[in-house]
């Protein structure tokens, strides 16, 4: 008898092992989202990917660079950006792969980054603004910028701008910038951009400068319109990697608590990079030039990311601050 209840309680427990693995299985399937399926090659194109040496940029150059494409990987950290290229490199056996000084927090490095690319680049087919950073403390550039729209928005519409004529002359060629769901709940706040009068909220802060990135997206896309220039905006997906590390340090044992459940609750960086590679590369969506992208789809942006006017207006104030004349 006993070794019947024994025996059964082991069935149950198994089963329960299965079901749990199972579960989890499909949990996992679930949150990887889409993958890009297209077997595009890009030989002869030049790509340029912004804070691509970690993360869902650097998976974004490993696939890029597998294609046959020239990338070009711009980056604050120059050695950590030589060690990722290196690997790259060596892994897909794609040797050019190169390596540029960019700081998106200052407006000077960008003028001059924008300058050696133009004086040593024939072509620029792909431009992915995918730098950032999220919920920092309330830094500020030297530009006297706060950092978070600084870096996430400004400093990308500068770049893209200065490097616009070369994006025209490559044509057809695409704008992928990476924004976040978190857009849904931003404010473009235009009597206080840096929070100069209001307190300051790194959240509301990040919140603003990815609604920012769908608006630049949609307007850029208007400004563009035939031209042969593409452009398009993307939420990611929770991903686990190091653009979470300000308010991990302030909050360390929500970190470790939380260690275990992000490894199942959150993409990996190569299941991160799937969307920002599926609008660089599918083809046939130039027709869908000002959309935003989740999991390999069009998705509908907040009612917000969709308003011209707003858009119109961020980008003429955007222009006045980074220096630029204002063109229609």
């Amino acid at each position: 008898m006993g070794d019947e209840v024994e025996s059964s309680a082991a069935g149950t427990c198994g089963a329960v092992l299965v079901l749990t693995a199972v579960c989890i299985f499909l949990l996992r399937l679930w949150i990887s989202g889409g993958v890009c399926k297209s077997k595009a090659r890009l030989d002869g194109k030049t790509v340029l990917i912004t804070g691509s040496n970690t993360g869902i940029g650097k998976e974004t150059a490993r696939d890029l660079a597998r294609r046959g494409a020239r990338v070009v990987m711009a980056c604050r950290n120059l050695a950590r950006a030589e060690a990722a290229a290196e690997e790259i490199r060596r892994s897909i056996g794609n040797g050019n792969v190169v390596v540029r000084h960019l700081n998106l927090a200052s407006l000077h490095s960008v003028r001059e980054f924008a300058q050696e690319f133009l004086a040593t680049e024939e072509r620029l087919d792909i431009l992915i603004n995918n730098a950032g950073v999220m919920m920092c403390p309330k830094w500020i550039t030297e530009d006297g910028y706060e950092m978070q729209l600084a870096v996430n928005h400004l400093g990308h519409f500068l770049l893209t701008n200065l490097l616009l004529k070369m994006l025209k002359n490559s044509a057809p060629s695409r704008v992928v910038t990476v924004s976040s769901i978190a857009h849904g709940g931003g404010n473009i706040d235009f009597d206080d951009l840096f929070f100069d009068k209001r307190p300051y909220s790194s959240l509301v802060s990040y919140k603003q400068s990815k609604l920012a990135n769908v608006l630049f997206s949609k307007e850029l896309a208007r400004r563009l319109r035939g031209t042969g220039v593409s452009s398009y905006s993307l939420h990611p997906g929770i991903i686990y990697t190091e653009i979470g590390r300000h308010w991990e340090s302030w909050y360390p044992l929500v970190k470790a608590i939380l260690c275990l459940p992000s490894t199942l609750l959150m993409k990996t960086p190569w299941q991160g990079a799937q969307t920002s590679i599926y609008c660089a590369v599918t083809e046939g969506l130039e027709n869908k030039s000002g959309c935003y992208f989740s999991d390999c789809a069009e998705k509908e942006p907040a009612p917000l990311g969709n308003d011209d006017k707003v858009a119109q207006r961020l980008w003429k104030e955007s222009a006045r601050l980074v220096g630029l004349p204002e063109e229609e």
